[in-house]
């Protein structure tokens, strides 16, 4: 038993000596930051904002790979099987980390312990879109709209935001209206402009300037108060109490990242922004910034998370798949 005990206070040592050695020449490649959705979304655009400050700032390039579909689940478990070097980290979002472990029965990672919190980042604010075309200018006559003519709201899922924004509408207000799967929201924009889909929530940084352009109408926004870009639209609590749903955003390791490594990236994603380009960028594009103030800070708000959105979608109706 003690030689057992030996063998594995030795490997402990061995394995401590090695993060830090790691940490200490860290980094000196490029660092993978993995994009859990497609490629022209929320998550894909803040993370190349950020990450190309941080390539200055860590003197490496940090470069965006993404790998969307099921709900960011394959994204997300690539990482958890990433080797814990700093060298592999993602743009996790509410999604990936807070809503999926009530959406799915069976998820193939733990949120909590197959990762390395780094720092959260921004917070994604989302609006409730309808089609032009549709005859509705308000959240109360689409209600109108849809029990007049149940099943002939198409509204589009490709994340949990939207997902529990649209059954909370539908058990709320006692209607029927059609959730549709999507891989992505490239293809539900698509669909949306082309009238095959009437309904979209769909996040502020994607939406914006389709809203801005005419091509989309606007009819709620799904946090409590009004954007400063959109200042006529409402919260969609105005006519649900209760909706109150912002999706965050921030970079994970994969677990038993070392300790410096994970403070390396912190620092470099503070860096990142506190810079006034940074800044100007996401604001621009919706973002609200929303730094952690520490990893370990991180680590108890993503833990916090998982019990709101256990709570979200329970009063949405969903049942887990």
């Amino acid at each position: 038993m003690y030689g057992i005990f030996k063998t594995a206070v030795a490997a402990l040592v061995l394995a401590l000596g090695l993060g830090t050695a790691l940490a200490q020449d860290y980094p000196n490649r490029s660092i993978v930051m993995v994009s859990p959705f497609a490629p022209g979304s929320p998550t894909d655009a803040a993370g190349r904002i950020i990450g190309a400050k941080m390539s200055e700032l860590l003197k490496q390039p940090v470069v965006v790979e993404n790998k969307p579909g099921a709900n960011a689940i394959i994204g997300t478990e690539y990482l958890s099987r990433a080797a814990p070097d700093g060298y592999t980290i993602m743009f996790g979002t509410s999604t990936s980390h807070s809503s999926n472990p009530s959406l799915f029965k069976v998820l193939r990672y733990d949120p909590i312990k197959d990762f390395t919190p780094i720092g959260r980042n921004v917070d994604i604010t989302y609006l409730l879109l309808v089609n032009p075309d549709l005859p509705v200018k308000t959240v109360r006559e689409l209600v109108a709209y849809a029990k007049a003519n149940p099943d002939k709201i198409s509204h589009a899922v490709p994340n949990s935001p939207a997902q529990v924004v649209g059954e909370s509408m539908r058990v709320m207000a006692d209607i029927k209206i059609v959730g549709i799967p999507y891989r992505d929201g490239t293809q539900a924009f698509n669909d949306l402009l082309g009238g095959q889909l009437q309904m979209y929530v769909a996040a502020v940084p994607s939406a914006l300037g389709l809203v801005q352009a005419g091509k989309a109408r606007a009819l709620a926004v799904t946090s409590v108060e009004r954007l400063d870009k959109l200042p006529e639209v409402p919260p969609l609590a105005d006519t649900f109490p209760g909706i109150d749903i912002v999706s965050w955003g921030g970079l994970f390791g994969p677990a038993g990242m070392p300790k410096a490594i994970t403070d390396r990236l912190f620092a470099a994603q503070m860096g990142a922004l506190a810079d006034p380009d940074v800044r100007a960028k996401l604001v621009a594009s919706g973002f609200t910034i929303s730094p952690s103030k520490s990893s370990a800070d991180f680590a108890n708000y993503v833990e916090y998370q998982i019990g709101v959105w256990s709570k979200l979608v329970k009063q949405a109706g969903i049942e887990p798949q």
